[in-house]
């Protein structure tokens, strides 16, 4: 079931790549990202208000805790996917987001009290068959292009965003007992929608608002209910379920997600040497996602 979850927030939120870039022209990054959150807010909030009230007195004492996983994984992150929409391609994202395993195990082992988690050798096998089918999916059939890639300003914008998720994924593991995942939820996206209200009030003054028409309200709603109140549900309960280094393997299939997304939504076919890359990404998941420490 943990594994089962893991995969349905990673399907959704491939979605926010292809949306990165159809709004990169449209809607402000910050801009996008906050409106994401107040819908994100507005769709919880029926579920969650009852159960934040019940656990208010656990969760006023943990408010600081709260409020460092909402910078990480609720103002950072996906402005800075946004960001990162303006200037690099979807595919580079999706190749940089491939790195998210490996920093969720790294922060997963140095975060750990009371002693480290082993990562095993069948899941750091399984890790590196991932991560070759990703970085030869990139390079077109061969692992060495990548190299000689011409990476834009939105892929560091990319690459700090990996690591803002792969912090918030690791502090899911230490989440204090008694909050319960609507409660975490809401506080979370309520927190971090706060914090982005200073950069949103810039953003108007400066690059001004956006029209309000379907090819905006249709992925503003896509990314507030499905992106951020079912995926991150699913993310945080598949954390609690299986842990962050096993869930994060099951992150190594972003980019096949996003080949298949663009596919049917570009129209952009898909080759032999896709497929092979697909195979070794699935079989390199399937294996990490195993466990053990065999």
């Amino acid at each position: 079931m943990g594994l089962t979850l893991a995969l349905t927030a990673t399907v959704v939120w491939s979605g926010n790549f292809v949306i990165a870039r159809a709004l990169h022209d449209s809607v402000p990054p910050v801009q996008t990202a906050f409106w994401r959150w107040i819908i994100a807010l507005l769709a919880v909030a029926p579920m969650a208000l009852p159960q934040v009230r019940r656990q208010w007195p656990v969760i006023r004492p943990h408010l600081p805790f709260l409020a460092a996983a909402a910078l990480l994984g609720v103002t950072l992150f996906n402005t800075l996917i946004y960001q990162a929409g303006r200037s690099t391609s979807a595919t580079n994202m999706a190749m940089i987001a491939a790195a998210s395993p490996a920093m969720i195990a790294l922060f997963d082992l140095v975060g750990r009290r009371g002693g480290r988690e082993k990562l095993g050798a069948r899941r750091a096998v399984g890790m590196a068959i991932a991560l070759l089918g990703v970085v030869t999916l990139v390079g077109k059939g061969s692992p060495a292009a990548v190299l000689r890639l011409d990476f834009a300003t939105g892929d560091l914008w990319m690459l700090a965003a990996t690591a803002a998720f792969a912090g918030y994924s690791a502090m899911l593991r230490r989440r204090p007992e008694g909050i319960g995942g609507l409660s975490f939820l809401f506080m979370t996206f309520a927190l971090g929608a706060a914090m982005l209200l200073p950069a949103y009030g810039v953003s108007l003054a400066v690059e001004g608002g956006f029209d309000l028409t379907a090819s905006t309200a249709g992925p503003l709603l896509y990314i507030g209910v499905l992106s951020s109140a079912v995926a991150y549900f699913t993310w945080n309960k598949a954390i609690a379920l299986v842990g962050a280094a096993r869930a994060g393997v099951v992150y190594y299939l972003q980019p096949v997600c996003v080949a298949l997304l663009s596919a049917a939504v570009l129209g952009e076919g898909v080759g032999a040497v896709q497929v092979l890359c697909m195979a070794l990404i699935v079989a390199g998941v399937a294996l990490g996602a195993a466990g053990g420490t065999r």
